[in-house]
């Protein structure tokens, strides 16, 4: 067995799991810990859990020590070393006249390795500006391409519910997000409604998407015929969370049905005895 814990890689990067060691830890510590050929810092967002050596793929890179006042004071000269480098790439990059944009800059806590974040829309032949940059600080340095995700994510920003974006906050990683969902939803379709800062469509899409998609599975759908004891209906609107949809009858008269107390689609059940879909829904049971 070995003790692991999470820990997020400077202010909203990664989470990695890391060999705690054996040195108790609080969520909310700031830590030194190994990296890629480097030292580098984090803070914990987990509690120590055990695990079992079998399951890990390859050995885990150790939590060195909880970070020290002379290791915050390190982190703000570093930081002010990087604004420094940022724009000396920014001017090599401009004289390369390379189709890329430089997003974030960053030093690893031991001050041996310089990392260059960038996006473009295409792969960019950056081995000559690499060797100029290394000729420059006497570090290795790294180019790394992120995607318009990762760069909201490192940037911040609000989003338009006045909130702080949740990749910047406390997203650990990126899922999937489809129109589908904000179809199952019921939202709008104006792309600058559904999609963030970065362009793509928004993270919290995803976060009551199977709430929805559960509930509608009991539900007729819009534009759906029903029968009940006062006759034909069809159905004009749906809403999903109250478990509602209004009606509208033959004879013009629109009226509310409620399905709040069903939990199933079959026709016996106490909602379904007086009510049937005419319709057969095509994909569902």
């Amino acid at each position: 067995m070995i003790e692991v814990i999470q820990v997020r890689m400077r202010e909203v990067g990664r989470v990695v799991f890391y060999n705690a060691r054996g040195i108790k830890f609080a969520v909310g510590d700031y830590v030194i810990v190994e990296a890629d050929r480097s030292i580098d810092y984090g803070q914990i967002v987990s509690e120590t859990e055990l695990i079992e050596n079998s399951v890990l793929e390859e050995p885990l890179k150790a939590v060195i020590r909880k970070v020290e006042s002379k290791d915050i004071e390190k982190i703000k000269k570093n930081k002010e070393k990087v604004k420094e480098a940022h724009n000396i790439c920014d001017k090599k990059i401009i004289e390369h006249r390379l189709p890329m944009k430089l997003v974030d800059t960053e030093y690893s806590f031991d001050l041996s390795k310089l990392v260059f974040y960038f996006t473009s829309e295409g792969r960019v032949d950056f081995r000559e500006l690499v060797k100029d940059l290394a000729a420059v600080f006497k570090v290795r340095i790294e180019l790394r391409q992120i995607g318009v995700r990762d760069e909201a994510k490192m940037l911040g920003g609000y989003g338009h519910c006045g909130r702080r974006l949740c990749c910047g906050t406390f997203l650990k990683d990126f899922e999937p997000v489809t129109i589908k969902m904000a179809k199952e939803q019921k939202l709008s379709l104006n792309p600058t409604k559904i999609s963030g800062v970065c362009g793509r469509l928004m993270c919290c899409l995803d976060y009551e998407y199977n709430t929805y998609k559960d509930f509608s599975e009991y539900l007729p759908e819009e534009g759906e015929k029903l029968k009940t004891p006062d006759g034909i209906v069809k159905v004009k609107s749906v809403d999903i969370l109250k478990k509602k949809v209004m009606v509208e009858y033959e004879d013009g008269l629109v009226k509310e049905i409620s399905f709040a107390n069903c939990t199933c689609p079959d026709p016996d059940c106490p909602v379904h005895k007086n009510i049937s879909i005419l319709k057969k829904r095509k994909g569902k049971k």
